[in-house]
């Protein structure tokens, strides 16, 4: 098991094939769906295809990086970070991160978005973090000023707003 970074509560490591079953399961959850409708599986297969995926972008250094959020305490994945590029800012990336409903409101979402801002700051070479939002998601916009980033502003007509009604942007820098 590679270990990238822990905090006091999670180990976030590489995704492996063994974390199928529960990928799916924390991404078919319903505040996933909601939330993220385009990054639900659509079945066992497609979790397991996204983990063969994402371990090859983990494998040969390059975005997207997308990790595993295990629990400490039980071994349980819990949730999954990673960063994406932002197109035409090589110095920014695009954090994501999703606590399973579980273990939500116990501030493990913010242990794992300072964490990772940081480690991709130093991995990337990334001085901007952005953070996006679906507009109505205040619960993952309080998570991301929890953490330090600041809104910037709102953006609409992006392709991966799921209802059209705007992605709330926000922003930290080191």
């Amino acid at each position: 098991m590679k270990v990238f970074f822990e905090t006091e509560r999670v180990l976030v490591r590489r995704l492996e094939p063994e974390d199928a079953e529960r990928l799916y399961e924390n991404h078919a959850e319903e505040k996933v769906k909601k939330w993220f409708p385009n990054e639900s599986y659509a079945d066992l297969n497609e979790a397991k295809d996204a983990i063969q995926f994402f371990g090859d972008c983990v494998d040969n250094d390059h975005l997207p990086f997308v990790l595993a959020v295990q629990l400490k305490e039980t071994g349980e994945l819990i949730g999954d970070t990673g960063v994406s590029e932002v197109e035409g800012q090589p110095e920014a990336v695009e954090i994501g991160y999703q606590i399973c409903e579980k273990y939500s409101g116990r501030g493990l979402a913010t242990e794992v978005l300072n964490a990772m801002t940081e480690f991709s700051f130093a991995k990337f070479n990334a001085t901007i973090s952005y953070g996006r939002v679906v507009h109505g998601n205040a619960a993952s916009a309080r998570v991301l000023e929890k953490a330090g980033y600041m809104f910037v502003n709102e953006e609409q007509g992006a392709e991966d707003d799921p209802y059209g009604n705007g992605m709330l942007v926000y922003k930290r820098e080191i």
